[in-house]
Protein backbone atom coordinates (compact mmCIF):
# COMPACT_ATOMS: atom_id res chain seq x y z
CA UNK A 1 0.00 0.00 0.00
CA UNK A 2 1.30 3.43 -0.86
CA UNK A 3 2.13 5.73 1.88
CA UNK A 4 -0.82 8.38 0.50
CA UNK A 5 -3.46 5.39 0.35
CA UNK A 6 -2.42 4.60 4.08
CA UNK A 7 -2.72 8.08 5.57
CA UNK A 8 -6.05 8.11 4.39
CA UNK A 9 -6.98 4.65 5.13
CA UNK A 10 -5.50 5.48 9.02
CA UNK A 11 -8.43 8.57 8.54
CA UNK A 12 -10.93 6.30 7.91
CA UNK A 13 -10.07 3.80 10.71
CA UNK A 14 -10.68 6.25 13.19
CA UNK A 15 -13.37 8.12 11.20
CA UNK A 16 -15.15 4.99 11.85
CA UNK A 17 -14.68 4.37 16.04
CA UNK A 18 -16.33 6.23 18.55
CA UNK A 19 -13.54 4.96 21.18
CA UNK A 20 -9.69 5.52 20.79
CA UNK A 21 -7.77 3.04 18.08
CA UNK A 22 -4.39 1.85 19.20
CA UNK A 23 -1.24 2.47 17.05
CA UNK A 24 -1.48 -2.00 17.59
CA UNK A 25 -5.29 -2.47 15.89
CA UNK A 26 -4.61 0.09 13.24
CA UNK A 27 -1.46 -1.65 12.17
CA UNK A 28 -2.57 -4.96 12.01
CA UNK A 29 -5.71 -3.79 9.69
CA UNK A 30 -3.90 -2.30 7.36
CA UNK A 31 -1.14 -4.88 7.84
CA UNK A 32 2.03 -2.34 8.35
CA UNK A 33 4.21 -2.16 11.43
CA UNK A 34 3.32 -0.53 14.69
CA UNK A 35 6.40 2.00 14.19
CA UNK A 36 4.87 3.01 10.59
CA UNK A 37 1.56 4.05 11.66
CA UNK A 38 3.43 5.99 14.78
CA UNK A 39 5.20 7.93 12.02
CA UNK A 40 2.03 8.38 9.53
CA UNK A 41 0.07 9.82 12.83
CA UNK A 42 2.85 12.11 13.53
CA UNK A 43 2.90 13.19 9.72
CA UNK A 44 -0.90 13.40 10.11
CA UNK A 45 -0.67 15.69 13.06
CA UNK A 46 1.78 17.60 11.42
CA UNK A 47 -0.66 18.57 8.74
CA UNK A 48 -3.26 19.55 11.13
CA UNK A 49 -5.61 16.54 10.91
CA UNK A 50 -7.27 16.60 14.59
CA UNK A 51 -6.19 13.50 15.84
CA UNK A 52 -5.72 13.22 19.86
CA UNK A 53 -4.07 11.03 21.67
CA UNK A 54 -0.50 9.16 22.34
CA UNK A 55 1.27 5.81 21.92
CA UNK A 56 0.00 2.91 24.33
CA UNK A 57 -3.64 4.49 24.73
CA UNK A 58 -4.92 4.83 21.88
CA UNK A 59 -5.87 8.01 19.34
CA UNK A 60 -9.34 9.57 18.50
CA UNK A 61 -10.07 11.99 15.20
CA UNK A 62 -12.32 15.19 16.56
CA UNK A 63 -15.23 16.18 15.41
CA UNK A 64 -15.22 18.22 12.55
CA UNK A 65 -12.96 17.07 10.28
CA UNK A 66 -13.82 15.87 6.98
CA UNK A 67 -12.44 14.89 3.66
CA UNK A 68 -13.90 15.58 0.21
CA UNK A 69 -17.15 13.45 -0.58
CA UNK A 70 -16.83 10.46 -2.67
CA UNK A 71 -13.05 9.41 -2.34
CA UNK A 72 -13.96 6.30 -3.20
CA UNK A 73 -11.98 2.61 -3.58
CA UNK A 74 -13.31 0.52 -5.65
CA UNK A 75 -14.29 -1.95 -2.73
CA UNK A 76 -16.13 0.57 -0.94
CA UNK A 77 -18.28 1.98 -4.68
CA UNK A 78 -19.24 -2.28 -4.53
CA UNK A 79 -19.95 -2.13 -1.10
CA UNK A 80 -21.70 0.89 -1.38
CA UNK A 81 -23.46 -0.35 -4.62
CA UNK A 82 -24.60 -3.80 -2.89
CA UNK A 83 -26.19 -2.39 0.36
CA UNK A 84 -28.42 0.08 -2.48
CA UNK A 85 -29.16 -3.10 -4.51
CA UNK A 86 -30.49 -4.57 -1.32
CA UNK A 87 -32.53 -1.74 -0.29
CA UNK A 88 -33.88 -0.83 -3.85
CA UNK A 89 -35.68 -4.35 -3.64
CA UNK A 90 -36.76 -4.87 0.12
CA UNK A 91 -36.92 -1.54 1.52
CA UNK A 92 -40.77 0.82 1.45
CA UNK A 93 -41.24 2.73 -1.65
CA UNK A 94 -39.59 5.67 -0.70
CA UNK A 95 -36.48 3.91 0.49
CA UNK A 96 -36.35 1.83 -2.65
CA UNK A 97 -36.36 5.19 -4.77
CA UNK A 98 -33.42 6.76 -2.66
CA UNK A 99 -31.26 3.40 -3.29
CA UNK A 100 -31.88 4.13 -6.86
CA UNK A 101 -31.00 7.42 -6.68
CA UNK A 102 -27.92 7.07 -4.87
CA UNK A 103 -26.52 5.01 -7.27
CA UNK A 104 -27.14 7.27 -10.27
CA UNK A 105 -25.25 9.64 -7.94
CA UNK A 106 -22.58 7.63 -7.23
CA UNK A 107 -22.24 6.56 -11.05
CA UNK A 108 -22.82 10.17 -11.94
CA UNK A 109 -19.63 11.48 -9.57
CA UNK A 110 -17.57 9.01 -9.36
CA UNK A 111 -14.10 8.95 -11.64
CA UNK A 112 -14.95 7.48 -15.00
CA UNK A 113 -11.93 4.78 -14.36
CA UNK A 114 -14.61 3.59 -11.79
CA UNK A 115 -17.73 3.97 -13.36
CA UNK A 116 -17.94 0.23 -14.73
CA UNK A 117 -17.99 -0.70 -10.55
CA UNK A 118 -21.53 1.12 -10.52
CA UNK A 119 -22.79 0.34 -13.79
CA UNK A 120 -21.28 -3.57 -14.24
CA UNK A 121 -21.18 -4.08 -10.47
CA UNK A 122 -19.19 -7.69 -9.53
CA UNK A 123 -21.77 -8.46 -6.60
CA UNK A 124 -25.57 -8.95 -6.62
CA UNK A 125 -27.82 -8.98 -3.69
CA UNK A 126 -30.02 -12.16 -3.61
CA UNK A 127 -33.18 -11.69 -6.28
CA UNK A 128 -36.51 -10.34 -4.37
CA UNK A 129 -39.32 -12.90 -4.61
CA UNK A 130 -42.26 -10.39 -5.53
CA UNK A 131 -45.13 -12.76 -5.01
CA UNK A 132 -43.77 -13.69 -1.59
CA UNK A 133 -43.57 -10.02 -0.64
CA UNK A 134 -46.14 -8.84 2.38
CA UNK A 135 -48.15 -5.62 1.60
CA UNK A 136 -47.56 -2.88 4.76
CA UNK A 137 -50.83 -1.63 6.09
CA UNK A 138 -49.38 1.71 7.10
CA UNK A 139 -46.67 4.35 5.88
CA UNK A 140 -43.31 2.98 6.53
CA UNK A 141 -41.97 6.83 5.36
CA UNK A 142 -43.85 8.13 8.00
CA UNK A 143 -43.23 5.40 10.41
CA UNK A 144 -39.41 6.44 9.73
CA UNK A 145 -40.19 10.00 10.47
CA UNK A 146 -41.95 9.37 13.80
CA UNK A 147 -38.73 7.26 15.06
CA UNK A 148 -36.34 9.74 14.44
CA UNK A 149 -39.09 11.97 16.51
CA UNK A 150 -39.74 9.93 19.41
CA UNK A 151 -43.24 10.25 18.86
CA UNK A 152 -45.64 7.40 20.07
CA UNK A 153 -47.96 5.06 17.55
CA UNK A 154 -51.12 3.26 18.45
CA UNK A 155 -51.02 0.30 16.28
CA UNK A 156 -54.43 -1.86 15.50
CA UNK A 157 -52.43 -5.27 15.00
CA UNK A 158 -53.33 -8.63 14.03
CA UNK A 159 -51.79 -11.69 15.39
CA UNK A 160 -50.76 -14.84 13.47
CA UNK A 161 -54.57 -16.48 14.72
CA UNK A 162 -56.20 -13.37 13.45
CA UNK A 163 -56.51 -12.08 17.22
CA UNK A 164 -56.68 -8.55 16.63
CA UNK A 165 -55.51 -5.54 19.72
CA UNK A 166 -54.61 -1.97 20.26
CA UNK A 167 -50.80 -1.21 21.48
CA UNK A 168 -49.47 2.05 21.79
CA UNK A 169 -45.51 1.69 21.47
CA UNK A 170 -42.27 4.11 21.28
CA UNK A 171 -41.28 2.75 17.62
CA UNK A 172 -37.81 2.84 17.65
CA UNK A 173 -36.17 0.31 14.81
CA UNK A 174 -37.24 -1.26 11.55
CA UNK A 175 -35.88 -4.70 10.79
CA UNK A 176 -36.33 -6.21 7.10
CA UNK A 177 -36.46 -9.96 6.45
CA UNK A 178 -36.39 -11.52 3.08
CA UNK A 179 -40.26 -11.26 2.47
CA UNK A 180 -41.78 -8.75 5.71
CA UNK A 181 -40.52 -5.95 7.81
CA UNK A 182 -40.41 -5.52 11.36
CA UNK A 183 -41.34 -2.53 13.46
CA UNK A 184 -40.02 -3.08 16.85
CA UNK A 185 -41.05 -0.42 20.09
CA UNK A 186 -41.70 -0.46 23.67
CA UNK A 187 -45.00 -1.87 24.38
CA UNK A 188 -47.14 0.34 27.01
CA UNK A 189 -49.60 -2.38 27.24
CA UNK A 190 -46.70 -5.09 27.93
CA UNK A 191 -44.26 -2.45 29.87
CA UNK A 192 -41.80 -4.28 27.59
CA UNK A 193 -39.94 -4.86 24.38
CA UNK A 194 -42.05 -6.01 21.11
CA UNK A 195 -41.69 -6.66 17.73
CA UNK A 196 -44.94 -6.31 15.31
CA UNK A 197 -45.13 -7.59 11.62
CA UNK A 198 -45.53 -4.34 9.76
CA UNK A 199 -47.97 -6.44 7.54
CA UNK A 200 -50.28 -7.49 9.92
CA UNK A 201 -50.63 -4.18 11.27
CA UNK A 202 -54.61 -3.25 10.25
CA UNK A 203 -54.58 0.45 11.25
CA UNK A 204 -52.20 2.84 12.70
CA UNK A 205 -52.54 6.74 14.54
CA UNK A 206 -49.30 8.66 13.99
CA UNK A 207 -49.47 9.99 17.24
CA UNK A 208 -48.10 13.36 18.71
CA UNK A 209 -46.90 12.89 22.03
CA UNK A 210 -43.48 11.76 22.72
CA UNK A 211 -42.24 9.46 24.24
CA UNK A 212 -39.87 9.72 27.21
CA UNK A 213 -35.83 9.46 26.46
CA UNK A 214 -34.08 8.94 23.01
CA UNK A 215 -34.58 6.31 19.98
CA UNK A 216 -31.12 5.48 20.18
CA UNK A 217 -31.25 4.61 24.19
CA UNK A 218 -34.46 1.99 23.33
CA UNK A 219 -32.10 0.84 20.77
CA UNK A 220 -29.16 0.45 23.00
CA UNK A 221 -31.31 -1.14 25.93
CA UNK A 222 -33.13 -4.01 23.32
CA UNK A 223 -30.01 -4.96 21.53
CA UNK A 224 -28.35 -5.46 25.26
CA UNK A 225 -31.41 -7.38 26.28
CA UNK A 226 -31.41 -9.50 23.02
CA UNK A 227 -28.06 -9.98 23.54
CA UNK A 228 -28.63 -11.14 27.05
CA UNK A 229 -31.24 -13.64 26.02
CA UNK A 230 -29.15 -15.26 23.30
CA UNK A 231 -25.96 -15.75 26.28
CA UNK A 232 -28.70 -17.24 28.78
CA UNK A 233 -30.41 -19.90 25.72
CA UNK A 234 -27.17 -21.23 24.40
CA UNK A 235 -25.67 -21.19 28.32
CA UNK A 236 -29.29 -23.38 28.51
CA UNK A 237 -27.96 -25.80 25.81
CA UNK A 238 -30.82 -24.46 23.36
CA UNK A 239 -31.30 -22.82 20.22
CA UNK A 240 -30.84 -19.34 19.61
CA UNK A 241 -34.41 -17.77 20.21
CA UNK A 242 -33.26 -14.94 17.97
CA UNK A 243 -31.85 -16.61 15.38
Amino acid sequence: MRRADRLFQIIQVLRRSSKPVTADAIAAELETSKRSIYRDIATLMGQRVPIRGEAGLGYVLEGGFDMPPLMLTSDEIEAAVLGAQWVAGRGDPALARAARDLIAKIAATVPERLRPVVLEPAVAGPPVWTRERKTDALDMAQVRMWIHAGRKLALHYADEQGRETTRTIWPFLVGYRETTRLLVGWCEARDDFRTFRTDRVVSAEFLEERYPGRPAVLRARWTAKMEADRTAWIAAGKPDPHG
